[in-house]
């Protein structure tokens, strides 16, 4: 009972039949807000019919867009809001629905309205609103209005979409051209691209590969011209490709900066290598000049043999230290041999003496004279040497050796005066140790010179002792705080507990240095006392570490060893192979391995340092003999680089020749140091000269090339601004097609690509009108025989009717080609054994579908047999040789011509197509 008052008392738009619901949506008032909103309801209802009516009632386009919004799968809202904006019903203005479909989104509601909507400039609004391809594929295919279609035509931008509207967009031809157009365009862009890729990509290859290549003197070079290559490509790479290209040149880049640091060390290591020569020299020079002092004074003392021996331990170690780092100069060797040598001759005279001292005081005491001359004679004293004053006693004592040992006093006068200017010089430069050492010389001499003959020089010697006593209380001045300050500082320094022991050790020794510098100068008992204590304490406690450092040294001293014997094993049989370059590593590396074995024992230093000079020097000689034959090789390859520039060979041959020889040249190795440089300069100066060559003629053929692309130009202008006028004009277009082919090569590129296809079009077009205006030259030609035709047809119509077989005869004006006139007479002759009239039926609709079929025109249905008939006949007439439209008509006529006899009957049927399909013939195209 509930339900049936429930069914009873509701609305009739929620009724359970569809029937009412129908009818009550119909008399629903969308205008009052209850009833709008059952509508609304009704919209949604179950049943379609409902559905319908209740949306016809609602004209509110924000409704339905809400309402569909919400449900998109109900078809009938999407309907209903396509015939509301399409402007089929409801009554909205234009602007209003334009405002509309901008605001859209919806990509169906779009493309119906595009396709279904009653004003151009609403689809247009439409279509700029899709943004799928595929919508507007199908808008520039399908819609009805060609501004709509264009509009959507020009958004397709992918290949795909354009090959679609070229295959679909039947419809519109400008269409279908416009695409197939954009389609070339693409793919001709596409394909320069990829072009462009494929060049950049064959450069980065070659910058990488450039990049894993070993240093020649043509890197840097080959390297720039690369990276000027790359910036000269007009596309812009690719993310990967710029990522290796920096890659690339950043290996190239360190390539070319190790080189530089190892020129820049090279130079370097010559540089030092110079300074330790110039060392060298002034160590050789200072002990050179002791020992050739000694024979200019007259007494020679132990202080002169303790300097000698302190000037020569210091050579010693400094040569050393420095054969460690650098191989010494064969000729500063060679002097450093016979420095040694002249210091031990001196040395052993001296320790021959010390030997025989005590014999020789013992012989002077007891005035015993044979067993003094005894004694002097084992001493062997050289007579290079002045005597010691033991020495010069013992001969004063032998008559005989006086006499002959006595010097003219001129003569040590002379020499006297020449010390003395000696002394002053080294004053004036403040050399104290070598000034005070003449002083004491000259005192010692002027003892034993006559009193009256160096009154003289009395006087300078004396001033001269005053400034050197001067200059040894300034000394004295300047070095009493420098000791006080190091014993100070080796007091800190051997306290110290957190310096290691090589740290320790080096500012030890060079504390003691300092110390030792100091000479005597402001030397005391307390101070020397507690400068040797604190020495002494260092050297207890780097007693276990001069241990190891002594471990250490033979240890060094073993691999340097080896070193010497792997170096003479090569020596002894070098490989014929070995480039200059490979030596040169070995070299660097030995010199390399020398100083990392380093220090070595101290007796053994100097025997090694001088196996070790001399294998270098004998290395180095094999390098330069090496050196010597590449730069024979390479003088070679100039001398082919320069016979090559001579020879008569294309440029581009030429260049090919030249890059083998720089090959070559790469890999010969380094020449000398001073002629590789002069050899790169003479070579590159050859080579350069090649590729300018072959750079001017690609140049000149770049020239030619563009003043063929220029004449090309003028040619496709020329030719599109004519129009022929008569088919003779033929023969222009064939001698333009003539003088095309003559400018071919032309040079690749977008520009001859797309000249070409502008040329083929005018060409196409050409040849089109050409064969037009034949044509239309054939038609004209008959209509000079439409009086012949027509006395042929009223001949026809007396014959079929009147049974009169007359022959029409030629006016004489009448100029008629002999196919005519054999058609005429085969006219004549058909009128005397006429045919039926079936036949001349179908001989006339044959040739009006022929001539239908050549006019492009349309055929109808039960002329479609005799169509495909004609078009088999075509296909095999043409295997021999393709007839052309004017042939084909001029044949068709003539047929006409002669075929007969007409009835009128007849020929008032086939007239007007034929008339129709003449007139379509001598239509022309624009031009």
């Amino acid at each position: 009972m509930l339900g049936f008052l429930r069914r009873f008392l509701a609305p009739r738009w929620q009724h359970p039949d569809a029937q009412v619901r129908r009818l009550a949506a119909s008399r629903l008032d969308p205008a009052h807000p209850e009833q709008h909103q059952a509508l609304e309801a009704l919209c949604l209802d179950a049943n379609a019919g409902v559905r319908q009516v209740a949306l016809e009632r609602i004209d509110a386009i924000e409704i339905l867009l809400t309402l569909h919004g919400r449900h998109p799968e109900q078809a009938e809202i999407l309907q209903r809001l396509v015939i509301l904006l399409s402007g089929q019903s409801g009554g909205l203005d234009l602007a209003q629905r334009l405002r509309i479909v901008e605001g859209l989104d919806d990509r169906e509601l779009l493309a119906r309205v595009a396709l279904e909507g009653d004003n151009q400039q609403l689809r247009l609004a439409a279509v700029a609103r899709l943004k799928e391809e595929e919508d507007l594929i199908a808008q520039a295919c399908d819609n009805g209005i060609a501004a709509v279609r264009h509009a959507a035509a020009v958004r397709v931008t992918s290949e795909a979409g354009l090959q679609r509207l070229v295959q679909q967009a039947r419809r519109d031809r400008q269409v279908m051209r416009q695409a197939r157009e954009r389609l070339s365009r693409l793919r001709n862009d596409a394909a320069s691209l990829a072009a462009a890729r494929a060049q950049r990509e064959e450069l980065l290859v070659k910058l990488e590969t450039h990049a894993r290549a070993p240093w020649e003197p043509l890197y840097a070079g080959r390297f720039r011209h690369l990276v000027r290559e790359w910036d000269t490509l007009a596309d812009l790479p690719e993310e990967d490709q710029e990522r290796r290209y920096q890659d690339a040149c950043l290996h190239c880049r360190k390539a070319i900066s190790d080189h530089e640091a190892r020129e820049h060390a090279i130079a370097e290591t010559d540089r030092r290598r110079e300074q330790a020569a110039e060392a060298r020299e002034a160590l050789l020079v200072a002990l050179e000049e002791s020992l050739a002092s000694l024979p200019r004074g007259d007494r020679l003392t132990g202080q002169d043999i303790a300097s000698l021996r302190s000037q020569k331990v210091l050579l010693a170690n400094r040569w050393q230290a420095l054969s460690d780092l650098h191989v010494t100069d064969q000729a500063l060797r060679e002097r450093y041999d016979a420095v040694l040598a002249d210091y031990d001759r001196v040395l052993d005279a001296w320790e021959r003496l010390e030997t025989h001292t005590d014999e020789i005081k013992q012989a002077l005491k007891e005035k015993d004279l044979e067993r003094l001359q005894a004694a002097v004679a084992a001493c062997r004293w050289p007579d290079t040497l002045p005597p010691t004053p033991l020495l010069a006693r013992a001969w004063q004592i032998q008559v005989g050796r006086g006499q002959a040992r006595e010097e003219d006093i001129e003569v040590r006068l002379e020499r006297f005066a020449e010390d003395l200017a000696q002394l002053e010089t080294l004053l004036d430069r403040g050399a104290f140790k070598g000034a005070s050492r003449l002083h004491q010389s000259l005192k010692h001499r002027s003892d034993s010179l006559p009193t009256a003959s160096l009154r003289r020089h009395q006087a300078t010697l004396k001033r001269l002792g005053a400034r050197l006593a001067e200059l040894r209380d300034w000394r004295g001045f300047v070095a009493g705080p420098k000791r006080e300050q190091l014993c100070r500082a080796i007091e800190e320094l051997a306290s110290d507990t957190d310096i290691t022991d090589a740290e320790l050790d080096r500012r030890h020794r060079q504390l003691v240095r300092d110390w030792k510098g100091l000479g005597d100068a402001a030397a005391s008992r307390e101070l020397s006392e507690q400068f040797r204590s604190a020495s002494d304490r260092i050297h207890e406690r780097l007693a276990s570490w001069r241990e190891r450092q002594a471990s250490e040294r033979t240890r060094n001293l073993e691999a340097r060893t080896v070193l010497c014997d792997q170096l003479d094993a090569l020596l002894e049989a070098p490989s014929s192979e070995a480039d200059p370059d490979a030596l040169r590593r070995i070299r660097d590396q030995a010199r390399e391995e020398w100083r990392h074995h380093s220090p070595v024992p101290r007796d053994q230093a100097q025997a090694i340092g001088r196996r070790f000079g001399r294998i270098l020097s004998a290395l180095q000689s094999l390098i330069d003999q090496r050196a010597q034959e590449v730069a024979d090789a390479k003088r070679q390859l100039i001398d082919e680089a320069q016979a090559l520039l001579e020879k008569s060979l294309p440029p581009d041959a030429r260049a090919e020749h030249a890059k083998t020889l720089q090959q070559r040249w790469r890999e010969l190795g380094r020449a000398p140091r001073g002629e590789e440089q002069t050899l790169w300069r003479e070579f590159r100066a050859v080579c350069d000269q090649i590729f300018a060559m072959r750079e001017a003629q690609r140049d000149d053929r770049a020239q030619r090339a563009r003043q063929r692309l220029e004449e090309m130009q003028a040619l496709i202008d020329r030719l599109d601004a004519w129009q022929p006028a008569h088919h003779t004009d033929a023969q222009m277009l064939e001698q333009a097609i003539d003088q095309a082919a003559a400018l071919e090569p032309l040079p690749s590129g977008r520009r001859t690509e797309g000249m070409r296809r502008r040329w083929s079009g005018i060409v196409r077009t050409r040849r089109e009108r050409l064969a037009r205006l034949a044509v239309v030259e054939e038609v004209q030609r008959w209509q000079a025989c439409r009086l012949l035709l027509d006395s042929h047809l009223a001949a026809d119509a007396r014959c079929l009717e009147e049974n009169v077989c007359e022959e029409v005869t030629l006016d004489r004006e009448l100029d008629l080609p002999e196919d005519m006139r054999s058609a005429h007479e085969q006219r004549n002759a058909a009128r005397q054994n006429p045919p039926t009239q079936e036949e001349v039926g179908e001989r006339l609709a044959r040739l009006r579908v022929h001539l239908s079929l050549l006019a492009m025109g349309r055929v109808s249905q039960h002329d479609e047999p005799l169509r495909l008939a004609i078009q088999v006949e075509r296909l095999n007439e043409g295997l021999g040789r393709e007839l052309s439209r004017a042939e084909e008509v001029r044949i068709v006529l003539r047929n006409l011509l002669a075929t007969g006899p007409v009835s009128p009957g007849q020929w008032q049927r086939e007239v007007g197509e034929f008339d129709a399909l003449l007139t379509r013939l001598t239509r022309l195209p624009p031009p």
